[in-house]
């Protein structure tokens, strides 16, 4: 802080000498005591009033000047530091777009290179009627059309009807085993894990009589797990029970009916936990 703006914030009166000095000669003027020249004494006494008046107005404006001043200083300092943050915040933002944009145009540099040529499978030899063999084409249907427009441009022995009868009969022939083939392969079973919460009517209820009507509920495709009790209040315990079940067997809506069925001892059945396996 400079020395003047020091001296702004102090309640200073820089003009007290002056007015000391006329107040001064106020007093020592000689026809003071004289009544014909009390007017303009009171005329003088009054500006001096007024121009102290006025010197402290000056001093009042000029201290609420410097403390506004201050206060909008400490506001710019606040907003520059502020615009400051959001730049850096705008900085990391546009190195993440481009690192983004770099893994972005190598992917696609990547998907836009021609795949590599493929070496076409031998296939088997088909004979001909006349004791030749000719290459079974599997791979496109439109290299068989050209083949079957080659043949018919150079007709070295006649018809071919025969021939192609006999590998349309050799194609589906092969196709027939690959489907009984892939017809003996066991299918994926799909099955889930369920935990039950079979609840009793009253702390009074048979909690081994209530699991064995549980367990007695047997399917196809149903296989019964560990169970426990669990507290559940006023001396009341539910039976949490698991269970693997396949899904195109047996579903929750079959488990609970079938367990509801045990009106004495059951209450409710609620699914805890549903898992794929």
């Amino acid at each position: 802080m400079s020395s003047v703006d020091f001296l702004t914030q102090e309640k200073i009166w820089f003009d007290k000498p002056r007015y000391d000095e006329a107040e001064r000669r106020f007093y020592e003027r000689p026809d003071r005591s004289d009544g014909s020249s009390q007017p303009a004494q009171d005329v003088g006494a009054n500006t001096i009033l007024q121009d102290i008046a006025r010197a402290r107005e000056n001093i009042q404006k000029s201290l609420a000047g410097s403390i506004s001043s201050a206060a909008d200083q400490g506001e710019i300092i606040c907003r520059i530091k502020s615009l400051e943050l959001e730049n850096h915040s705008l900085h990391k933002v546009v190195e993440d777009l481009r690192a983004a944009l770099s893994k972005l145009d190598c992917r696609v540099s990547v998907l836009e290179k021609p795949p590599a040529a493929v070496t076409p499978a031998t296939t088997p030899a088909v004979p001909y009627t006349n004791g030749t063999t000719v290459q079974q084409n599997t791979s496109a249907p439109v290299k068989e059309e050209e083949e079957e427009d080659d043949d018919d441009d150079i007709d070295l022995f006649g018809s071919d009807d025969d021939e192609d009868e006999e590998a349309e009969q050799l194609k589906e022939q092969r196709l027939k085993e690959y489907a009984e083939k892939k017809a003996k392969k066991p299918g994926l079973i799909a099955k889930s894990s369920i935990l039950l919460d079979v609840k009793p009517w009253d702390d009074e209820t048979d909690m081994v009589k209530l699991e064995e009507c549980v367990r007695s509920v047997a399917a196809d495709g149903l296989l019964w797990g560990s169970s426990k009790l669990v507290p559940v209040g006023y001396g009341i315990k539910k039976l949490q029970i698991s269970c693997v079940v396949e899904d195109d067997k047996v579903g929750t809506d079959i488990l609970e009916e079938e367990i509801t069925k045990f009106e004495d001892y059951i209450q409710s059945v609620d699914v805890a936990a549903f898992n794929k396996i």
